[in-house]
């Protein structure tokens, strides 16, 4: 082993460890984020820092969320072999690969062309062939592919947005920060029950706001 691959398993080590010390227990996801190489996310001038758990900026304006966050909202959504997954706000791709390691079928959207076109060429060469990407509104989710048994949303809302609530299954789950888009907001587990949702507060974050429409790019 050289050097440099030495150092990189280094860094690969701390960063699974990092992961255990910020409260991640499940087995599965600790798994998952083992086998998902976050350095295929992350390029150009912060390419050197892909195993630091912090969120980097990535391409139109938007970032790849940090490690302990992406494992957190993962964890909470108690994901199953069979579960089928509605990501809004794909970015880099990264949690979509990661849930791709936990369940049956990621279905991702985003409003920028080109994180979604730069997420698929990823997806492609880690072949990661169980999610699909598109390019659209995620405020409206994917109402064609409803409804699911867990919804992640990787940009805040004010307030669980009621078209995303109705594509989730009896019994699922969504996890969703919520709050103002220039303070911190709540990282809000929602569970669906025959005859309403159930709220559960996890933690305080800071997310990109969710915006409707398409990007220009």
């Amino acid at each position: 082993m050289t050097e440099d691959e030495d150092s990189l398993a280094e860094r690969k080590m701390r960063f699974l460890y990092a992961l255990r010390s910020r409260g991640i227990t499940d087995g599965r996801v600790l798994t998952a984020m083992e086998a998902i190489d976050r350095g295929a996310f992350v390029k150009g001038i912060f390419a050197d820092r892909a195993y630091e758990d912090t969120p980097l900026p990535i391409a139109c304006g938007q970032t790849i969320s940090q490690p302990s966050i992406v494992a957190l909202m993962t964890q909470a959504l108690s994901l199953n072999p069979r579960d089928r997954v509605m990501e809004i706000g794909t970015g880099s791709g990264y949690q979509a690969a990661i849930l791709s390691q936990l369940a049956r079928r990621v279905y991702t959207i985003d409003r920028h062309r080109r994180l979604v076109r730069e997420a698929e060429e990823v997806f492609q060469a880690l072949n990661l062939p169980n999610i699909t990407a598109f390019t659209g509104d995620g405020s409206h989710g994917l109402p064609d592919q409803a409804p699911f048994d867990r919804i992640l949303v990787t940009a805040a809302a004010e307030d669980p947005p009621g078209p995303l609530l109705a594509q989730l299954k009896v019994g699922g789950i969504m996890v969703v920060p919520v709050g103002q888009t220039d303070a911190v907001q709540t990282l809000i587990k929602v569970v669906r029950t025959e005859d309403s949702f159930e709220y559960e507060e996890l933690r305080s974050v800071r997310f990109v706001p969710l915006v409707e429409g398409l990007a220009s790019e």
